[in-house]
């Protein structure tokens, strides 16, 4: 009995030291990711700002229209078109 735990312990030990080498190998790999990912990352906390206060969103193209209505044609037109994007990936 004792036998097999020493075994199942270093069969535990030898599991452990893989799993840290492979986190140390996926960090390494994962490097040149960081910066683009932390982009992405704050493009979703935008999206999720924007759509738990929508006021800002209307307020904003509000603002758009009042200052350049001919850039507000152009922009409401893109809107529009990721609305209708964004509403169909769901």
């Amino acid at each position: 009995m004792n036998q097999k735990i020493a075994q199942l312990a270093e069969r535990r030990r030898q599991l452990v030291a893989q799993a840290a080498a492979q986190r140390i190998t996926l960090a390494h790999d994962m490097e040149p990711w960081r910066a683009r990912l932390a982009l992405v990352d704050r493009g979703v906390n935008v999206v999720r700002y924007v759509r738990r206060h929508p006021a800002l969103l209307a307020g904003a193209a509000l603002l758009l229209v009042a200052l350049r209505p001919r850039y507000a044609v152009k922009w409401l037109q893109r809107g529009w078109l990721v609305w209708q994007v964004g509403r169909r990936l769901r």
